[in-house]
């Protein structure tokens, strides 16, 4: 399938296959694609992302780089009629951004990159680093210093060179771009096919419904790579006219530090305080201005969540037998929130993922336990 790169920023054009990672205008490149979603050969396809092949950019014929990605569950919420939990921590390193990673890194494959380094505050590094060990390309991954002791060794563990970086989200972040000087930068923020993996969400969601939208979902979102992977998805879907209209897309962030959230409503943001939901914690989004666009264009919103409505669904999941990282715990949060006060309808699908295994916050998730109230 052919593909165009976009910048965001400036709407210049690059070749699909360059290896810059923003535009000269300091904008991120997203992807035009042209999609086809075969419906009568998806049901002879096995349960993989890459049933979805016709819909993703890369060159015929190329060596896919993977480790069994799956179809996620798609299950009713009891705690709240007409929702439907999707199990994005079953991936194979733990949350959904395996999605983004065994595409990018199959596109890189492809392009004979041997090196490569991105920052992380945690899920994204163990997915990069993971995928880059299965596809033979050597990996240096910037992480916060603060960053949780399981997510650290896991990523250890896929053999990447750990570079822990003191400081702020922002301070990893540009360390990182230092070193993509003279490496190829698998930024899971920048580089578009890391988008381009995680649309396939929507696809999933799509096929699970009897080819339909949900009528709306509510996301968690920290630099947005799944709440804009649902958007393009579904954008291709309406294009390829499978679906009559976009689902609303609701953007959950934790209130201590919230800043596309606060552009929203129109609020100045505030500091990056610390949050348990760290996965999201991310004081400046490179792409905020793309997320509030996509916001706007599906008639969606965005609030906030405390750290108590946080810790309150987390628990409550895991009373469902659902377990669970803090920062998956966000939009679940963010749905009861709404329902409390009457803003969800009563009538309609809502579709909230769990984006994170709580196995990777285990020694988070123990100090919450032994706060908690009798």
């Amino acid at each position: 399938m052919l593909a165009t790169m976009i910048c965001a920023a400036c709407h210049q054009a690059a070749p699909s296959d360059a290896f810059r990672w923003r535009c000269a205008c300091g904008g991120p490149y997203d992807l035009e694609t042209t999609a086809t979603f075969p419906r009568n050969a998806l049901r002879d396809r096995p349960q993989s992302l890459w049933r979805y092949r016709e819909a993703l950019p890369l060159a015929p014929g190329c060596e896919v780089v993977s480790l069994g990605e799956p179809v996620t569950p798609l299950f009713p919420w009891p705690s709240l009629p007409g929702a439907h939990l999707k199990l994005e921590f079953l991936f194979p390193t733990g949350s959904f951004k395996d999605r983004g990673a065994c595409v990018m890194l199959t596109h890189m494959k492809g392009l004979g990159i041997q090196k490569a380094v991105e920052d992380s505050s945690g899920n994204a590094a163990a997915a990069v680093a993971a995928y880059a060990a299965r596809a033979g390309i050597a990996c240096r991954i910037f992480v916060p210093a603060s960053a949780s002791s399981g997510k650290l060794a896991q990523i250890a563990a896929y053999g990447a060179d750990l570079a822990p970086i003191a400081g702020t989200r922002e301070d990893v972040a540009a360390a990182a771009r230092r070193e993509a000087e003279r490496s190829y930068y698998a930024s899971h923020v920048f580089n578009p096919y890391f988008f381009q993996g995680t649309k396939t969400f929507a696809f999933e969601i799509w096929e699970q419904l009897g080819f339909r939208a949900p009528d709306q979902l509510i996301l968690p979102v920290g630099h947005g790579t799944l709440y804009l992977g649902a958007y393009f998805g579904f954008r291709e879907l309406l294009k390829a006219g499978e679906i009559p209209r976009l689902p609303r897309l609701l953007g959950i962030q934790a209130e201590p530090c919230a800043p596309i959230a606060a552009a929203w409503q129109g609020r100045l943001p505030g500091g990056p305080g610390t949050t348990i939901a760290e996965g999201i914690r991310i004081a400046a989004p490179d792409r905020a201005q793309s997320i509030l666009r996509a916001c706007r264009e599906t008639d969606g919103e965005f609030l906030t969540v405390s750290e108590a409505e946080i810790i309150s669904a987390l628990l409550g999941l895991g009373r469902a037998g659902l377990y669970v990282e803090p920062t998956a715990a966000v939009a679940p949060a963010g749905a009861l929130k709404l329902a409390a006060a009457g803003r969800l309808p009563a009538q309609g699908i809502t579709v909230i993922p769990l984006t994170g295994s709580g196995l990777k916050a285990g020694h988070a998730i123990a100090e919450l336990l032994k706060h908690k109230p009798a």
